[in-house]
């Protein structure tokens, strides 16, 4: 349960939700019921959230149906300030009344204006095509977030200790603190909410109790533009009478150590910096209907708590020893406590947190434990991953265990930790930036313990490892003592793929594990060297995180992550949130645009271009400023290709896209001059790259390697008539190179997929089936279980769990399971199926949960047929692609005359225009 989109966890609540759901089919439409099931209703992307603060949420639903071609052609919503008035059908805050529409995301409420913490309890009912009108839905409920500043009523408190003012001081102990507010209650409660946030890292209890189970909260974002709060429901956590608020704090991204990445980035010069405080809002809700509000002031309290240390990079230090029992409980003796500070607020606005919080999504064991040397153990996770690990001990108090992760060993077996070091900061000679900071920036814990049986875990940092060293320990650890925690935001798994081709499942098996090691509230490049979010690397992989798990809350933050980092005269950054990384170019910064362009296609997200488009088109207009003759010379490209190419004829055909973005955003928002503007300067760009940087006599772009050919076609740079001999070059450098790949990030994302498009989808297979270098095969045969950097192996400088070659997981979908929004598609209303019935496969499963429902497209070959089983959710409809074959039929009919179905026209295959509904093929290859 995601504890960020539940709501209602009190029992007058949960009670209050029942009977509507129970009461709803005895409040029937006046007509007869269609044979429609309305399900998983949701608002601005979420389900009964608390902490909307859009004073306009927008509403969705899906729809099932087994009628094919169900269609809705209207809807009615109700919302309500209350469950009982919901269940009289009378919306007193919005009824829509009947709607001609098929719209069913993105309805935006239009009722009266909602308040600070306002419940609402909606619910709808359809149309469909025969104007027979659905029973209402099960009902649903959304909570307003605080829609003011004002209404906090709180002030940012903490230690108000000084910052350092030499580097060297930053690396001397510096305790973690601990709040507490002890208060009684006037009588019982019906309802409670906390508001909470922090700059830094916070945890909340209430009652010696961990509210909710967020970690690393708030997610990182730049406070100067805009800083998140998380809602809790703490009604359950309450005593009747005494209770304790208690809050600890770590430094996260706004107090990082002064190191220096790559030997010159400190991330305090180019983050704004400071030290951690907090802000909180308690609201109690009593059964006779008076409010009291608990806030963060200067009547709290605090001490120094046992984390001595705490780094996202380095770990943490511990000092169990000095832990507080009961410091967060009613009925401590906390005289000799301090009074907190109160601070400054961020100028950024406390906005709620869009996006799924960090939680721990998954718990494993050790395969194994080893003992290379006296005294040093290593635990062997069988799976490299972000996240935590968890130790039990029974060891003498003062006991001092090292713990220090890596993601391979030693031929000796002793850990290698040297791929994930922060920043590549190696000085083997033992000499460090300053007095006090590690020579080498590995990640490690380190842990005092406080005797008996003990538990460690860590609270503010995180690690990404497979292995791990503990030292100090008098004797071997068990495997059931340490448990790995993998952490990820907690974005919902939507796509399922799998085959008769194990290397093909376990290469999608360890894209999903890079993935998700790697969604830390940005999308990170590795989840331990660097952690930033850069722009190239989501572009060529948006696709394949979005086939696998639901970002329609994780991108709209990336999205604004983007425009918050925004340079002064409009230029986007390399990476978002920004530190101070500007060297990529238009690859990594055409990120902000392409996300919109995305949001939009697989979600229907119309609200991000409308908020995100002018900052998208005064970046797009710098850039071609600087660019009059339409030739790109600057910046990365097709990063850690094998190819070499020079940039023009890279980067020219990504400025050539985001201008055809740009004008898809104009005429998404009605801009219909700027749409035509962007669309003809794409073409002025096009016939400058045709004339400067292909050559038409040989079919050759650039230097004609991989990258640069696919670039050339995949981006639709070519006539028509040019495009064969510019794939006849391409698939002659495959040859060339042993029909491996050759590739970066950019060159294998479009490779893999105008290949097959073109009628090459073997080529790919056999590409992608390889077991040697390059390729993912080369990896797996390495043991890895995250995906490389780099296509070579690197003991010491490549990371070695890094998702920008996670395109694969696209291909997979598209072209194996053969899912994927149409290119004009809105929210997924138009699917295309082209699974490719592929040498060497006997059967694939692959599902998609769209926005409208599930997608599903599976297929087994049984002799000389193949049988495919589809499905296309109520909301959408798709065109199915099928090789040219001695007979399809559906049903034990002949296609084109099953229900549902429509043959068009299609030059050397079978193209069927399906309605939604569910479908039973049967192709005669």
């Amino acid at each position: 349960m995601r504890l960020e989109s539940t709501l209602g966890l009190s029992a007058l609540y949960a009670v209050l939700l029942l009977l509507l759901s129970t009461t709803a089919a005895s409040s029937a439409p006046l007509q007869p019921s269609i044979a429609v099931d309305i399900t998983r209703l949701h608002c601005e992307y979420r389900e009964q959230p608390l902490g909307i603060d859009h004073p306009q949420p927008r509403l969705g639903w899906e729809m099932a149906s087994d009628v094919r071609g169900a269609k809705q052609t209207a809807y009615r919503v109700l919302v309500a300030s209350t469950a009982e008035a919901l269940q009289d059908n009378k919306g007193d805050l919005w009824d829509s009344g009947k709607v001609v529409s098929s719209q069913s995301v993105g309805v935006v409420y239009a009722g009266a204006s909602l308040a600070s913490g306002q419940r609402c309890f909606w619910k709808v009912m359809v149309w469909d095509n025969e104007d027979t009108a659905s029973e209402w839905s099960a009902p649903a409920c959304w909570e307003m977030g605080l829609l003011k500043a004002s209404d906090w009523q709180a002030e940012w408190i903490g230690d108000g200790k000084p910052i350092p003012e030499k580097d060297e001081d930053f690396f001397e102990d510096d305790p973690a603190p601990l709040f507490r507010k002890p208060f009684k209650l006037s009588g019982p409660v019906k309802s409670s909410r906390l508001y909470i946030s922090a700059l830094g890292y916070y945890r909340a209890s209430l009652n010696g109790e961990v509210v909710g189970d967020h970690q690393l909260d708030p997610l990182w974002t730049l406070p100067h533009k805009r800083v998140f709060y998380s809602v809790y429901d703490v009604t359950e956590q309450l005593s009747p009478e005494a209770n304790c608020l208690g809050v600890e704090l770590g430094n996260g991204w706004y107090n990082p150590l002064p190191l220096r990445l790559w030997g010159r980035r400190n991330l305090r010069e180019h983050l704004p910096v400071g030290r951690p405080q907090f802000i909180a809002r308690l609201m109690i809700e009593y059964a006779d209907g008076s409010k009291e509000t608990i806030v963060s002031d200067a009547s709290w309290k605090f001490t120094q708590g046992p984390i001595l240390r705490n780094n996202i990079y380095l770990g943490e230090k511990v000092d169990a020893r000095k832990d507080i029992p009961g410091w967060n409980e009613p009925g401590l003796d906390d005289s000799g406590w301090s009074a907190v500070k109160t601070g400054a607020a961020p100028d950024g606005a406390l906005t709620a947190q869009p996006s799924a919080a960090i939680k721990v999504t998954k718990k494993l064991r050790p395969v194994a434990i080893t003992e290379p040397a006296d005294g040093v153990y290593i635990v062997d996770m069988g799976q490299n991953f972000g996240g935590w690990a968890s130790f039990d001990f029974n060891v003498p108090a003062g006991t001092q265990i090292k713990m220090r992760y890596g993601e391979l060993l030693n031929e000796d077996g002793t850990l290698n930790p040297m791929t994930s070091v922060c920043g590549q900061i190696k000085n083997r000679a033992g000499k460090p930036q300053v007095p006090g900071a590690p020579p080498i920036a590995w990640q490690e814990d380190n842990y005092i313990a406080r005797g008996g049986d003990d538990t460690y875990t860590p609270k503010f940092t995180f690690h990404a490892f497979r292995y791990i060293e503990l030292t100090g320990l008098p004797s071997r650890p068990s495997l059931d003592s340490i448990e790995g925690l993998r952490m990820n935001s907690d974005v919902e798994p939507v796509g399922t793929f799998v085959c008769s081709n194990d290397l093909l499942s376990r290469i999608q098996e360890m894209c999903q594990w890079t993935f998700l090691s790697n969604l830390f509230g940005v999308q990170s490049d590795c989840p331990h060297r660097e952690r930033f979010g850069y722009g190239g690397d989501l572009v060529t992989t948006s696709d394949a995180f979005m086939l696998n798990y639901d970002m329609s809350g994780f991108y709209p933050k990336a999205t604004r992550d983007w425009a918050d980092s925004a340079l002064p005269d409009g230029m986007l950054t390399d990476t978002a949130p920004s530190v101070g990384i500007q060297y990529c170019g238009v690859g990594w910064a055409m990120a902000h645009p392409h996300l919109q362009t995305q949001l939009y296609r697989y979600y229907g997200d119309r609200r991000i271009i409308e908020e995100q488009y002018a900052v998208s088109k005064r970046w797009f207009e710098l850039v071609r400023s600087q660019a009059p003759d339409h030739i790109i010379r600057g910046g990365l490209h097709d990063h850690e290709t094998l190819q070499r190419e020079k940039t023009p004829p890279m980067v020219t055909p990504l400025y050539c896209e985001s201008a055809r973005m740009l004008s898809k955003m104009a005429s998404v928002l009605g801009k219909a001059d700027e749409a035509k503007e962007y669309a003809r300067l794409a073409e002025d760009i096009k016939a400058s790259y045709l004339g400067n940087l292909f050559d038409v006599e040989t079919g050759v772009a650039g230097s004609g390697f991989q990258n640069s050919q696919s670039f050339a076609l995949y981006l639709d740079m070519l006539p028509e008539g040019d495009r064969a001999k510019a794939l006849s070059h391409l698939l002659k450098d495959i040859e060339k190179h042993n029909g491996h790949l050759s590739t970066g990030i950019f060159g294998t994302r479009f490779m893999l997929d105008v290949l097959s498009r073109e009628g090459e989808v073997e080529t790919v297979n056999a590409m992608v089936n390889k077991r040697d270098f390059p390729g993912w095969g080369h990896m797996l045969e390495n043991d890895a279980t995250t995906l490389w950097e780099h296509w070579e192996f690197s003991d010491n400088t490549f990371s070695h769990n890094h998702p920008m070659f996670g395109s694969v997981s696209q291909w997979f979908f598209n072209w194996l399971g053969g899912i994927e929004p149409a290119a004009d598609a809105v929210g997924f209303d138009h699917i295309e199926l082209h699974p490719r019935f592929v040498e060497g496969l006997d059967w694939v499963k692959c599902s998609h949960r769209s926005i409208h429902g599930p997608v599903v497209c599976d297929w087994k070959r049984v002799g000389d047929t193949v049988q495919l089983t589809l499905r296309v959710p109520v909301g959408s409809t798709a065109e199915l692609h099928l090789p040219a074959a001695t007979s399809i039929t559906e049903n034990d009919h002949p296609a084109a005359e099953s229900t549902g179905v429509n043959q068009l026209p299609a030059k050397g295959r079978v193209k069927l225009q399906l309605e939604s509904g569910s479908y039973s093929f049967e192709v005669q290859l």
